[in-house]
């Protein structure tokens, strides 16, 4: 789905707009001031998240403007001067934009999203930027956690129904399988994104029937070459796999067609699916497969499967859409610098929670790779002029507890970041869906099977540079 048609710029807190409004009388619309999108915790207590919703950023930042609606609906809360009107009436995005690529992992703490420029664009944008990557990067990460328990077995999205509204059902679809799905439920996903659209039938279409094998033969009839039948409308055991088999054999095999499988949607499906194997086989049907749904997570699908369930797909719905979990991402949106007369004078929030103390500074993100393994060994945040040599022997340590020290050789050092607009032009080529999508899957394969654990993983090591760190530390004796 495309935002092209639909204007949300007015899609902001309202205190956006009266900051903004307060910046333009104080003389401070041309300030210069850097923000930075990160989040304090991963989802799931994982070990890592997934960047996504990027795409989505890109085109609600292309489609800025305020309509002659929006400054009679803000000109009728009488609070902002004509003069301010005037100015948004005119609006046009000058800022700069880096961002983490989607399908890209990422850790607590990371600028994952750095906007920079007049600190009035800059902080209207701010709930657009937290919404857009929050709910993707949530979904896209339970995605990729799901996908992970199933251990190669297909994962298909069907939370449709159950998603928090329509844009959850239609960009969630498009996280999850950016996290690693084969496909959705949600056509709407497949028109504008090039998802696969999948599924066959709900009980719905049995009971329509005289009886369960009247709606399966017809269905085998209609769509005999993707002959899945659902098996659970009345009882698995006892009709749903008999009917199944008989209308295989009656209407499929005659036609010149095998089927494709079933699907158990109730009851216990680990049992059921061991019972409903061996009918199959014995039947002569050895390759129909196995479909399972259900309300099930990555914690059902690896318990199924070390209890020996013979499913080879999993249709994953309300539990997967809405990240039913832990629902929320909790990326913030933070001033980080101003640059007043050319002087970049960085910018810190401090507080009693040591874990909401920001990082101040306009910086960088690199990723330290293992030259011989290929694995992620750490990334560190640096000033944004700061260049990490990876021809010479780098020292990274743990920002809290700074004895915790590790020369680094025979690696590579990425800057993990994209500079997506230049002065408010799109500099950035967005890739397509499925590129996306092989980002990640390669980029999951960098990762250490111990930071991928579901249960206590290994902490993925974040630090800062040393000339941040000590920066940092200065800022805070001073306050």
């Amino acid at each position: 789905m495309s935002y092209n048609k639909i204007n949300l710029t007015m899609l902001t807190d309202f205190y956006e707009l009266t900051m903004a409004g307060g910046y333009f009388e104080n003389g401070m619309k041309n300030t210069i001031a850097t923000f930075d999108m990160f989040y304090r915790r991963n989802p799931d207590k994982g070990g890592f998240a997934i960047m996504a919703g990027l795409g989505q950023t890109v085109e609600y930042l292309n489609n800025l403007s305020f309509t002659d609606e929006d400054i009679d609906f803000l000109r009728s809360k009488r609070i902002f001067s004509e003069e301010f009107l005037t100015y948004l009436r005119n609006f046009k995005f000058t800022c700069d934009v880096w961002a983490v690529e989607e399908g890209t992992p990422i850790f607590p703490g990371e600028p994952i999203v750095t906007v920079r420029g007049p600190i009035i664009q800059a902080q209207l944008v701010e709930t657009m930027v937290l919404l857009t990557i929050n709910h993707q990067s949530l979904i896209a990460t339970k995605a990729s956690r799901i996908v992970r328990a199933a251990n190669g077995r297909a994962i298909m999205e069907f939370g449709s129904r159950r998603a928090h509204s329509y844009d959850g059902a239609v960009f969630g679809a498009r996280a999850a399988y950016i996290g690693g799905c084969v496909g959705t439920a949600c056509t709407i996903s497949d028109r504008d994104f090039g998802i696969p659209a999948l599924g066959t039938m709900a009980h719905s279409w049995i009971q329509s029937f005289d009886t369960e094998y009247e709606a399966f033969c017809a269905y085998a009839k209609r769509y005999p070459d993707s002959c899945t039948l659902l098996v659970d409308t009345y009882n698995v055991l006892k009709s749903g796999i008999p009917n199944a088999i008989r209308a295989f054999n009656e209407i499929l095999l005659p036609m010149g067609f095998r089927p494709k499988g079933i699907r158990i949607d109730s009851g216990d499906i680990t049992y059921l699916s061991k019972k409903a194997r061996k009918m199959l086989d014995e039947a002569g049907f050895p390759d129909c497969k196995i479909c399972a749904s259900n309300s099930l997570d990555e914690y059902i699908i690896s318990d199924m499967l070390r209890q020996g369930a013979p499913v080879d797909t999993f249709g994953v719905g309300e539990r997967l859409i809405t990240a039913s979990s832990e629902p929320v991402f909790g990326g913030v949106y933070k001033l980080v610098s101003i640059n007043k007369d050319g002087e970049e004078i960085p910018k810190i929030k401090i507080s009693e929670n040591v874990a909401k103390i920001t990082n101040p500074c306009f910086k960088e993100l690199y990723r330290l790779y293992d030259i011989e393994s290929g694995k992620a060994i750490a990334d560190v945040i640096t000033l944004f002029d700061e260049v990490i040599d990876d021809t010479k022997p780098y020292v990274i340590f743990d920002p809290e507890h700074t004895w915790k020290r590790k020369s680094l050789t025979n690696f590579r050092a990425v800057r993990l970041r994209k500079k997506i607009f230049n002065k408010g032009v799109l500099c950035y080529e967005l890739p397509d869906i499925n590129t996306i999508k092989n980002r990640c899957s390669a980029q999951l394969d960098t990762l250490w099977d111990e930071v991928k654990r579901f249960e206590n993983p290994h902490s993925y090591y974040v630090d800062l540079s040393d000339k941040l760190w000590r920066l940092k530390q200065e800022l805070l004796h001073k306050s």
